[in-house]
């Protein structure tokens, strides 16, 4: 997910284990036999609770203080932006089949997941209305961080890796000759994850790739076709289809993203001390 979540531990736990330790078990005496003998519903309540009882309590009682700290300074998390969250957790797990047979898995729920969710971002924002941060400090950490924020030098590349230097020389001269490059990734090419796609790699930067690919890729002008470059993968060649030139960031066109990220630095440094602070203001009895 593209945001940073280093500042504080969220425990997801399967939902029926939350609901057993929460004291919402099933209304049945029991929850298993084994040739007629009963495992009682008591039986593994105590044993959750002594596995797990200590971390979720801990947890529960963090996430009140959240939620009346979030009532005192008027904060709150809508739904969208817990939705806007959740399906950037959906493409990170390449999709929602995908992140539904993860949850399963775990015995997890959507619903508990996006609990979590509203959790952490109300933490957030909580701790934010308490942070000030003025006009001269995000200009100077966008100085500080300049490289960061700007265009990186870019191309978009494909390539035919060849196992041996003979084949690849014989694949050159047949791309020189004008046959199409993207026919040829996909007869010759034994890079299983491009050659299907034509041999596309899509936008590299520096430091993506092979120190030999990048040198030869990035001296290409747009439409240029490499001779044979070895890696340690094999034999490549190699066609730029198009170039991004480096380009400064522009302090007026990045401020927000700057102020976002030096905040969320300030989340993270500040989240400890904030909930011990919290914790002493608050009368806590643990039965």
């Amino acid at each position: 997910m593209t945001t940073n979540k280093k500042f504080f531990r969220m425990l997801i736990l399967p939902a029926a284990l939350l609901m057993v330790l929460a004291g919402c078990g099933a209304n049945n005496d029991y929850v298993a036999k084994v040739d007629g003998e009963k495992i009682l519903q008591t039986e593994l309540d105590d044993a959750l609770r002594e596995q797990y009882g200590a971390d979720v309590l801990d947890t529960l009682i963090t996430n009140k203080i959240v939620e009346l700290e979030a009532k005192k300074v008027g904060v709150s998390v809508s739904d969208d932006s817990i939705e806007e969250e959740y399906k950037e957790l959906e493409e990170s797990y390449g999709g929602e089949e995908s992140l539904q047979a993860a949850l399963e898995a775990n015995g997890l729920t959507e619903q508990s997941v996006k609990e979590n969710i509203r959790m952490y971002q109300l933490t957030k924002n909580v701790i934010a209305a308490s942070i000030d941060l003025s006009d001269e400090e995000v200009a100077q950490y966008f100085e500080n961080n300049k490289d960061s924020y700007g265009q990186k030098e870019e191309v978009v590349a494909s390539h035919i890796l060849l196992e041996d230097e003979a084949t690849a020389k014989d694949v050159l001269v047949k791309v020189k000759a004008g046959e199409d490059f993207s026919d040829l990734a996909k007869t010759y090419s034994i890079d299983s994850a491009t050659s299907e796609n034509g041999g596309e790699l899509g936008y590299i930067s520096r430091g993506q790739m092979d120190e030999q690919f990048e040198e030869a890729a990035f001296a290409l002008e747009k439409g240029g076709i490499s001779d044979i470059v070895q890696t340690y993968e094999g034999f490549h060649i190699i066609k730029v289809t198009d170039k991004v030139p480096a380009e400064e960031a522009v302090f007026e066109d990045v401020k927000d993203d700057v102020y976002t990220t030096l905040l969320e630095e300030h989340i993270n440094e500040e989240y400890e001390s904030w909930l011990a602070e919290k914790q002493e203001q608050y009368k806590i009895e643990k039965m």
